[in-house]
């Protein structure tokens, strides 16, 4: 059985329960830590959902907010569904009589 394996980003709110309202409240924390960002890679950081994150980044994340990477990042896995398929003998598949074939209309003019 396959799973299906999902993460929540956690940042803004560890900001927000810090008192951080603007993202660019983060970027001289981050520099105290000799981590350097940008205003927009900062911006990205707090409100998407990053795909990649240097570890270097959530260690000075986890060192700013006093957490652990579990209160930075939230996971969830659940076991994938098995894809459904259209058989005969579902209820809503109509079998079609293929030995009827439509006749051609013969259209007259008036």
């Amino acid at each position: 059985m396959k799973r299906t394996v999902d993460y929540t980003w956690r940042l803004a709110e560890l900001m927000a329960a810090r008192g951080l309202h603007n993202t660019t409240d983060l970027i001289p924390l981050l520099a105290e830590r000799d981590i350097t960002l940008s205003r927009p890679q900062v911006y990205r950081l707090v409100n998407q959902r990053p795909e990649r994150v240097s570890l270097q980044v959530i260690a000075a994340l986890c060192d700013i907010f006093e957490c652990t990477p579990a209160d930075l990042l939230t996971t969830t896995a659940a076991d994938a569904r098995a894809r459904k398929t259209g058989t005969a003998d579902a209820p809503n598949v109509v079998q079609l009589d293929r030995t009827v074939r439509p006749r051609r209309a013969n259209i007259l003019d008036e």
